[in-house]
């Protein structure tokens, strides 16, 4: 006959080893969770790695007179020595250039140009290297509309 002190700590030592398992597995499925997740992350990053440069301009279509923000994301290299923005249409010119520091330089460059009238505009970023040389180039068209009523 067994003790019923003894069937007591018998169910306390399987009820342990349980709850034991159920945290080992818990913790197998969170690490493979967290794997899968880095999976994802490591798969969504080089959509653009390709790219040494890219380009957002915006508003991509306003009323004038407009300012226009202009983001310029740059691949980090030390070939960077300097990237140039220009905002044109066919009645109006605007540039802008900064020098870079290689790899150092910011990732993203911000550029803004104000009160541009109305018109088609083809906005460039240039990347160049140290001789001037152009290592990427990027374009984006943008729409500045005439507000009317303006004398």
């Amino acid at each position: 006959m067994v003790h019923p002190l003894q069937r007591t700590t018998v169910g306390i030592a399987a009820a342990a080893a349980k709850k034991r398992d159920a945290i080992a597995r818990l913790g197998t499925m969170m690490m493979l969770r967290a794997g899968l997740c880095g999976v994802i992350v490591m798969m969504a990053a080089p959509l653009g790695a390709g790219e040494r440069l890219s380009l957002k301009v915006s508003p991509a279509i306003c009323f004038a007179p407009a300012n226009l923000v202009v983001r310029a994301t740059i691949q980090a290299d030390r070939a960077n020595r300097a990237v140039e923005v220009v905002a044109e249409s066919t009645d109006f010119y605007r540039s802008s250039e900064i020098e870079l520091d290689g790899e150092n330089a910011p990732r993203t460059n911000m550029f803004e140009f104000r009160s541009l009238p109305s018109g088609t505009y083809e906005v460039r970023v240039t990347l160049r290297g140290g001789g001037g040389e152009q290592i990427a180039n990027v374009r984006q068209q943008v729409n500045i509309i005439d507000a009317g009523g303006a004398r």
